[in-house]
């Protein structure tokens, strides 16, 4: 006899109703978007997109928002262990609470551009037209189920700007890199670690030596034992002077780099746009 037909064999004899029988429900798979832009994933499409997203941003280093995508499905633990420094402070607490956003919406850039020159705010704006950009360029979150943790990650991407800044590292293929080593040491964020790692294979053999040899080493040691940068509520530092906010964060310069504008050919641009 099957041990199909004995087992209900079984149940006539004790005459158990069968609808008294428990079956385990399924495991519950979030499947109704926990913010607006969230979508769900279960774990196999998490990892499928992880893998994905990794190939693709190797293939074209351009796509800001494969790279995101990266950072989302790849971030594990260590959004938590971020969350958990910013509640361990008065100014991590602000920020989870109020959740600031960055663009130039939000941040007034004329008033900023009107601070004393050695403020934060000024030089924040001072690198962005050195540099040719702006903050609207950050891709939102959508692939992290925690609100509150989808939002320490969209913390730190629109804040990726402030540490170019305070770090005096421009917008180049090796100044991104020596800020990704930098991050990894900050934050322990596997995004950081991907890009540290794969993103020396688009540099020439010079540029690589350099890399490894003089920014490397600079970016661990400053990106390690300096504060985690998560933690600083930098719209409440516009008006510090930049070097006293170094040194309250413990990051001294890297080697120099080489910069896409003077800030006086910054400044005529800015008047020839006007």
């Amino acid at each position: 006899m099957s041990c199909r037909f004995a087992s209900m064999s079984l149940l006539k004899r004790a005459r158990i109703p069968l609808t008294t029988i428990h079956v385990p429900p399924r495991r519950h798979i979030q499947s109704q978007p926990a913010y607006k832009g969230h979508i769900p994933l279960n774990w196999f499409e998490n990892a499928f997109l992880a893998a994905g997203s990794a190939v693709a941003s190797l293939v074209n280093p351009r796509r800001a928002d494969m790279i995101a995508a990266l950072g989302e499905t790849t971030a594990g633990p260590a959004l938590p262990r971020l969350r958990d420094i910013m509640l361990q402070s008065p100014e991590g607490i602000r920020i989870l609470k109020r959740r600031p956003r960055v663009n130039s919406e939000t941040v007034d850039m004329e008033a900023l551009a009107k601070l004393p020159i050695g403020t934060f705010g000024r030089s924040y704006v001072t690198w962005l037209e050195r540099c040719g950009v702006t903050p609207d360029t950050r891709d939102p979150v959508r692939y992290i189920a925690d609100p509150e943790l989808a939002y320490v990650m969209q913390r730190y991407r629109e804040c990726h700007d402030f540490y170019h800044c305070i770090c005096s590292l421009p917008v180049s293929v090796p100044s991104e890199l020596a800020l990704k080593f930098f991050e990894f040491a900050n934050f322990r964020l596997p995004v950081a670690a991907i890009s540290a790692v794969f993103g020396p294979l688009r540099l020439n053999s010079a540029q690589r030596t350099r890399l490894i040899k003089e920014y490397v080493p600079w970016a661990l040691r400053c990106g390690g034992s300096a504060r985690c940068l998560i933690d600083v509520y930098w719209e409440e530092r516009w008006e510090q002077d930049v070097e006293e906010l170094k040194k309250e964060l413990g990051i001294w310069d890297p080697p120099e780099a080489v910069w896409p504008r003077k800030p006086s050919e910054a400044a005529q641009n800015k008047r020839r746009n006007i």
